[in-house]
């Protein structure tokens, strides 16, 4: 099972330091005006990072589904560890190691995850109806999309929030791995509950730190950095809200 997935550990990327204003508190009203329009192109570039990671990831995972040779390769065979594994690799890599790359580098390495991550979802997009994964996408799109608006826009300090978030993310990884024992379906079900609650949550926190760790970003190569940690964090809130809800709402194939 996916479960979780590499959205276990929130991205080293968040540990900076960050200052809890959205722009200088001292600036002029041209300083300010400037400082928003970079936090809208930021914001933008974060976004668009994060919808063609998805994207990539929707068209790999569709190309494997549909080829019943890949699926026997991949998943008939050890390689599923590998395949199911090597995402979270990605995450942990790119998340230890982003100040030392290049911005060219963190890129790649975004979307060799996001290509990886389409070869490990084949295995729902095999299981679950294409209708059913269709109606759970754009459940979740609007979902997820609400909470990061939220998360954009609200002055409330969602740290508070954030750290209950991820203690709720620790309780569903430690359920998920009990579940492989136990594989219990109430327990799936309340995992299932939990994780959209939790996911639903950190997109709007998520939203929030990217708005403000953005006050740390200078020079293009930083910022570009910046918008590509941004787009896998929310990237896997993203995914695992989606698969949590697929696991809710989705309907198997016969």
């Amino acid at each position: 099972m996916l479960g979780i997935g590499p959205a276990q550990p929130r991205c080293a990327y968040w540990r900076v330091s960050v200052q809890s204003w959205n722009r200088p508190i001292a600036a002029s009203p041209a300083e300010a005006a400037l400082y928003d329009e970079g936090l809208r192109q930021h914001m933008l570039r974060v976004y668009n990072f994060m919808l063609m990671g998805l994207g990539l990831t929707g068209v790999v995972a569709m190309l494997v589904a549909a080829s019943p040779a890949a699926m026997a390769t991949i998943f008939g065979t050890p390689l599923k560890w590998v395949v199911m594994l090597a995402p979270l690799g990605f995450v942990f890599f790119l998340s230890f190691r982003v100040d030392s790359m290049s911005a060219t580098t963190a890129q790649a390495v975004f979307w060799a995850f996001a290509a990886t991550m389409g070869l490990s979802l084949a295995a729902i997009f095999h299981i679950y109806t294409g209708a059913s994964v269709a109606r759970v996408f754009f459940i979740a799109a609007a979902m997820f999309g609400a909470m990061s608006f939220f998360g954009y826009t609200t002055k409330r300090d969602l740290s508070k929030v954030g750290s209950f978030l991820f203690m709720g993310l620790i309780g569903i990884i430690i359920a998920m791995v009990v579940n492989i024992f136990l594989g219990s379906s109430a327990l799936q079900f309340a995992i299932s509950v939990i994780g959209v609650i939790v996911f639903t949550g950190l997109a709007a926190w998520d939203t929030q730190r990217i708005k403000e760790i953005y006050a740390e970003g200078h020079g293009s190569e930083q910022l570009t950095k910046l918008a590509v940690m941004g787009a896998l964090s929310l990237y896997l809130s993203f995914i695992n809200l989606f698969q949590m809800l697929l696991m809710l709402l989705g309907q198997r194939e016969e």
